[in-house]
């Protein structure tokens, strides 16, 4: 597994400052995707133990609200494993902090998945360029969807954030 890049303090991609890991490979391929240096599996730099470490180490100050993890694609076959691998050890350090993940999958096509044990938010949906919406917060496109994790798995369907 890969990344792309880590942003230590991020204001973009979920509430407050955080810290934002791109993973690196993504089959979508989506027309005017915002990263599509993250597309192929085989670039960026070795997702290792020391990553893990790196983002923990960045995300302590008390300024940093979470971790926000992007791609490329997170929850990939490919990406899945070291995903959760972070998101474990970032909960388990920062139980009160926050975690934000975006996928072009449908969180329904995910839900079994460990790594939702860990996530609160999930952005899902491939964006569609034709659904382009730049007034949309934290996603692209209209058909993406805000999902509060939690809530969803208690309640066993679907919680759009709002």
């Amino acid at each position: 597994m890969r990344y792309n890049v880590i942003r230590k303090m991020d204001i973009s991609n979920g509430p407050g400052v955080r810290v934002s890991i791109f993973m690196q490979g993504c089959q979508f391929h989506c027309k005017n995707c915002f990263n599509p240096e993250t597309w192929e599996f085989e670039e960026g730099k070795e997702f290792t133990k020391e990553t893990i470490q790196k983002v923990l180490d960045l995300c302590q100050k008390n300024e940093i609200k979470g971790l926000s993890i992007l791609g490329g694609e997170p929850m990939h076959p490919t990406n899945i494993e070291g995903t959760t691998k972070l998101a474990k050890a970032f909960k388990e350090k920062y139980p009160d902090k926050t975690i934000w993940a975006w996928s072009g999958f449908k969180f329904e096509d995910l839900k079994d998945k460990d790594v939702f044990q860990y996530i609160d938010v999930l952005v899902d949906g491939q964006y569609k360029d034709e659904l382009h919406d730049p007034t949309l917060k934290w996603r692209g496109s209209s058909n993406q969807r805000v999902i509060d994790i939690k809530e969803s798995l208690k309640e066993n369907k679907t919680v759009i954030l709002e």
